[in-house]
């Protein structure tokens, strides 16, 4: 295809902090230990680094505001770096930004970081950019999802019980992960009788506030074997925006989100992916809400609209499943610190095909997916990965 970067660019180091309340770090503290935890997972030196990529989304207190944040945290001086937002892909667009850059040949290796302090600032929840006060007035995120997922429920049938399916396995699967902001595992009782935040969502159902941070070091497919020989190259990456003002779009049916297919289908031609349920050993989707999670098993190809609840239902998307979903644990478990989540997706997805994932791990996971959903379901990033 035209553009296509497809094993032009590897990924040869990672790194990832403990995400949760981390009250004892600034947000230079977690860059430094993501970022030189990559380089040593690398096994390069900071200065063979050309250029770095910054993802970060809700500035505070000067932290993560500009590109030199990451320059005086890592002293990456004198060097091009950038710093990305877009909703809640904004660690995953950092990272597409970087990968092209190298895939054009301006350098042979790049750094991505994502990093988030959410827990330091005083706001509640997240801000809303720009749009009309009286449409935003009272609106959270929980509120949003909620809309569509009555709406879905209310379509196809359902109800609670498919969403705390979702929570109880991505529990589980954050209870086996040492990095996760939860490591406990969840009843479906518990689920179905913690608070109501926004109908049908609970307590249990609604991704954290969390802290942490993540990092990537990529160079040319070509020059890889120098670092390491278990790198993992990028097959196929895509990038779609719709209306950050759903309710004007009257297509809209509010049963999923068409930034997510778009992104999909661009990234699945990139890797030549025809069948994504068959192909894909692994997924690390953005399960921001349960019924999130639901919705992109459907948008990502993984099933028919309608039939996520089977999906999760028949255990399809389990650790021992066709296609396990989210075996970090999820944004749900793990925590989501905006910037820093899409980043450590991709540290997750190069974590299971390089079989280090331990009591988690996929097994013979040759091909991952990462997904980020932003916004009100407008901005989507999905990147392929697989082995050499």
């Amino acid at each position: 295809m035209a553009g296509s970067i497809k094993d032009q660019v590897a990924i040869i180091g990672v790194g990832c902090t403990k995400f949760g309340d981390n009250f004892d770090q600034s947000f230079e503290d977690l860059l430094v230990e993501a970022g030189f935890a990559a380089f040593a997972d690398a096994r390069i030196e900071p200065e063979r680094v050309e250029a770095a990529w910054l993802g970060t989304f809700s500035p505070y207190a000067g932290n993560g505001k500009a590109s030199v944040s990451l320059a005086d945290a890592l002293r990456m001086y004198g060097k091009p770096i950038t710093r990305v937002e877009n909703y809640c892909a904004t660690g995953t667009d950092a990272f597409r930004n970087a990968a092209m850059a190298v895939a054009s040949g301006m350098y042979d290796v790049a750094l991505v970081a994502g990093a988030e302090k959410l827990k330091d600032r005083p706001m509640r929840g997240l801000g809303w950019e720009g749009g009309h006060p009286y449409q935003h007035d009272g609106v959270t995120a929980p509120g949003v999802f909620a809309l569509s997922a009555n709406r879905y429920f209310h379509r196809f049938g359902g109800g609670r019980e498919s969403l705390a399916k979702v929570s109880v396995k991505n529990h589980h699967n954050g209870s086996m992960n040492p990095k996760a902001h939860f490591q406990m595992e969840v009843s479906e009782e518990q689920v179905l009788k913690s608070p109501i935040v926004a109908w049908p969502f609970g307590l249990f159902d609604c991704c954290p506030t969390t802290d942490g941070a993540a990092a990537a070091v990529i160079c040319r497919a070509d020059m890889a074997r120098q670092f390491r020989d278990d790198y993992v190259l990028v097959k196929g990456l895509g990038l779609a925006v719709t209306s950050g003002r759903p309710w004007y779009d009257s297509a809209n049916e509010y049963v999923g989100f068409a930034a997510t297919r778009a992104a999909s289908e661009q990234a699945y031609r990139m890797a030549g992916i025809g069948n994504p349920v068959a192909e894909i050993d692994l997924a690390e989707v953005h399960d921001c809400f349960t019924w999130t999670e639901i919705s992109n098993y459907e948008d990502l190809g993984f099933c028919r609209k309608g039939e996520g609840t089977h999906f999760i239902g028949e255990g399809r998307s389990a650790l021992s499943g066709d296609l396990p979903v989210n075996p970090s644990g999820g944004l749900k478990s793990f925590g989501h610190p905006i910037g820093a989540s899409g980043v450590r997706m991709i540290y997750e997805v190069v974590t299971q095909l390089r079989g280090q994932a331990g009591a988690r791990q996929v097994r013979d996971a040759e091909l991952g997916l990462v997904h980020n959903l932003g916004g009100p379901g407008s901005v989507a990033c999905v990147i392929v990965l697989g082995r050499p």
